[in-house]
């Protein structure tokens, strides 16, 4: 279906505002009892080293860190599955881990033990060979701190090393447990400013006896930073900040004197700045250095964030830094005065490769701006960088001075302009693989476009202020139904793929289409197979040189999560966390055959192995008709101020044009009940304990009112044309 269609049958692309709130509803599937743990003497005891991770070819049936081992390619020496026997495949057994919401972890699998998590930052240890769970920690976050994530109560995984396994929280603290038992080791708050929405949904990394996380919270205007922590006591060891702080106050460090002086004009500090690290962090034995891959701005648009131009270091760039204290050896910025959300966080992976004839050390990343980088690892020299979708911002990435070259057609300064990508970018954080021998990239990828419009207050005032407990994105989320109403006709098309890409020569081997747009994480093996999951539900294995489908199974949910493989027993199994949420239900639909939309959302551990037999009972198909609704009052002004609220406040959780994408309650559906008390659900936290935060701060009782009119209205309409289909159906 082409975008355009989707406008008129969905509403606009929210991602937007998908970064905005998290407007969640009660959990009504989390599990509250604590797991029994089994005998002290049957219990894994994960000791993972360096040493071991970097000798993980000798141990080819683990999975130790989060790409596998220290290069992060993804890519199993496992051979026991294989396109002569994937044939056989089945399901060997399965987990509800009790949520409705994403599950996007990438599983570590030592000592016969799959160690995890869910949402809520919950930690799970799974016996791999049979899906008993061992034991389970509840760092308990609080419900209602969702409100003040971008994208869901979700957690990408943990780091197990030296006997413990280590979990950063939704809601900002880095904790130690025992591998053995899950008993709390150590805890540390990794939050500099309370008064900011800072949170962290990504997977620590360890190594040389140290812990390194980063943050979230750009959207909201916090300022980004990485810290190493020791491993064994949780005492802080060195911080490294993305971007500059206040310019009256001393740096914290030598690099932001070199920052600053990219930041030019405006107050970026009192937003926040951005910079955040909220995904990939990488280590690389070689050269002793930790690699950062630093998020976008805050806000997005450049020219309210640093009206004199500039740069803006280190925003959209990775970072070299030394392991040890966190001094920086160089950076790479992917796109510098970053204008439109993209990210340089996408996983990063070390490889050797001959490159125009020489031997090099490389480390490579697709960021969001649809560009795959090649660098020399041990400086950071640009060595490749060629388009791998298709990419409207910029024309081309000159390699004489390393910068891409920005296509004035887009410029959306003075009005709203589709661009691709868009914020989703053209990949995302979902795993790609990378198999060395043949130098080719397993990668989820997407064309996907965005209206982008400068901020309306901007555009008419010149000034923006900060707005604490909302977003502070400088581009215009109330209105942006609006235009994408009006610019429908315009709209590209929206796409997914999983595609095969040579990334020395730009070349694009072969492509899978995939009926939506957005898709699980990848995982390729020496069988000859790359695994990914989709958005209908399916899990798939492809040939690796042609991209055939060589199986497939139905899960019923929706996939995000990226695939691993481990061997327990002489058995090949192959496991994935199934289910969806954050962007897929704050952008949209664009087809209505997803697996959350058809049967709602099941958060489940699947794994898989040759002549596994379980069967999955096929969900029953939701029925999602529209009730009749109670009446409208408002006029029409009261309706656009509904509209322009619910874009800003509940879009982003609850689906553009009130339509959800089958994670989150669709408001259109609400029972006179609700109705009744929808005040009170919004501005007095009634279901806080569920997860569906007050909102009085941003939501006066007139403008909570005017959303509850809205939603009737968008109710009222997609009633009566579902009404008039079937009819004709019945003609």
């Amino acid at each position: 279906m082409i975008i355009n269609e989707w406008i008129r049958q969905y509403g606009l692309l929210l991602f937007l505002v998908t970064l905005v709130m998290g407007c969640a509803p009660a959990e009504n599937k989390e599990k509250q009892s604590a797991i029994t743990a089994p005998a002290a003497s049957d219990l894994p005891q994960g000791k993972i080293n360096d040493q071991r991770i970097n000798n993980a070819a000798s141990e080819p049936g683990s999975w130790l860190a989060h790409g596998l081992d220290y290069k992060e390619q993804r890519f199993s020496p496992l051979t026991q599955i294989n396109r002569s026997t994937v044939k056989n495949l089945g399901l060997a057994f399965e987990l509800d881990v009790g949520t409705n919401k994403a599950l996007e972890a990438t599983p570590i699998m030592v000592d016969n033990t799959l160690f995890f998590t869910s949402t809520y930052s919950i930690v799970h240890a799974v016996n791999a060979s049979t899906g008993e769970e061992l034991w389970r920690y509840d760092p308990q976050v609080p419900k209602d701190f969702v409100r003040k994530a971008c994208c869901g109560p979700i957690n990408r995984g943990v780091s197990v090393y030296e006997g413990n396994v280590y979990v950063a929280t939704l809601d900002g603290r880095l904790v130690a447990v025992q591998a053995s038992n899950g008993a709390k080791v150590w805890e540390v708050d990794t939050v500099i400013d309370k008064d900011r929405y800072y949170t962290i949904t990504g997977a620590p990394r360890t190594a040389k006896g140290k812990v390194f996380i980063g943050n979230g919270g750009a959207e909201f205007g916090v300022r980004g930073y990485v810290t190493a922590y020791d491993a064994a006591t949780g005492e802080q060891i060195w911080r490294f900040f993305t971007v500059p702080g206040d310019p009256s106050l001393p740096f914290e460090h030598p690099e932001l004197e070199l920052a600053a002086t990219t930041w030019k004009g405006g107050s970026w500090w009192e937003v926040g700045g951005g910079g955040t690290v909220w995904n990939s962090i990488v280590y690389d034995p070689e050269f002793d250095q930790v690699y950062l891959g630093v998020g976008n701005g805050a806000p997005w648009t450049r020219v309210i964030r640093s009206p004199g131009g500039g740069d803006n270091l280190f925003l959209s760039s990775i970072v070299a830094v030394d392991a040890d204290t966190g001094t920086m050896n160089w950076y790479y910025q992917t796109t510098p005065g970053d204008n439109w959300d993209y990210t340089a966080v996408q996983d990063m992976t070390l490889a050797e490769m001959e490159v125009d004839g020489k031997q090099r050390k490389v480390i490579m990343q697709a960021p969001k701006n649809g560009f795959f980088y090649v660098l020399d690892r041990e400086d950071g020299e640009l060595l490749r960088a060629h388009p791998y979708v298709k990419t409207t911002w910029a024309t081309h990435v000159d390699m004489q001075t390393g910068r891409p070259v920005e296509n004035p057609e887009t410029d959306f300064s003075e009005e709203a302009k589709w661009v691709l990508p868009g914020p989703l970018g053209g990949h995302d954080w979902q795993a790609m693989a990378f198999d060395e021998s043949k130098g080719i990239v397993y990668m989820p990828a997407q064309d996907f476009p965005f209206i982008y419009s400068l901020n309306a207050e901007f555009k008419e005032t010149g000034y923006f202020k900060r707005n604490p407990g909302t977003s502070n994105l400088g581009i215009d989320i109330e209105n942006s139904s609006i235009l994408a109403e009006e610019m429908a006709a315009e709209a590209p098309d929206a796409k997914g793929y999983l595609k095969a890409f040579n990334p020395l020569t730009g070349e694009e081997v072969w492509s899978v289409d995939h009926v939506h747009y957005w898709n699980g994480g990848v995982l390729a093996s020496a069988g000859g197979l790359v695994f990914q999951g989709d958005g209908l539900g399916y899990i798939s294995a492809f040939d690796a040189d042609t991209g055939e489908k060589m199986w497939s199974f139905n899960t019923y949910i929706s996939i995000l999560a990226p695939p691993i493989t481990y061997q327990v027993d002489g058995v090949q199994y192959v496991a994935i966390l199934a289910g969806t949420g954050a962007v897929e239900n704050f952008v949209g639909l664009v087809t209505t055959e997803t697996a959350a939309v058809k049967y709602g959302n099941f958060g489940k551990l699947l794994v898989f192995k040759l002549g596994g037999n379980l069967a999955l009972v096929e969900p029953r198909i939701l029925d999602r008709s529209i009730p009749e609704q109670p009446l409208m009052t408002a006029s029409a002004q009261q309706l656009l101020r509904g509209e322009q609220q619910y874009n800003l406040v509940c879009g982003g959780c609850h689906g553009g044009n009130a339509r959800s994408a089958g994670i989150l309650p669709d408001l259109r559906m609400m029972g006179d009940g609700k109705h009744k008390i929808f005040k009170e659900i919004v501005r007095d936290g009634v279901l806080a304990a569920g997860g569906m935060a007050s909102f009085a701060d941003v939501v006066s009782v007139d403008d909570a009112e005017n959303i509850r009119q809205y939603i009737i209205s968008r109710a009222n309409i997609d009633r009566a044309e579902a009404q008039q289909v079937k009819g004709s159906a019945g003609r």
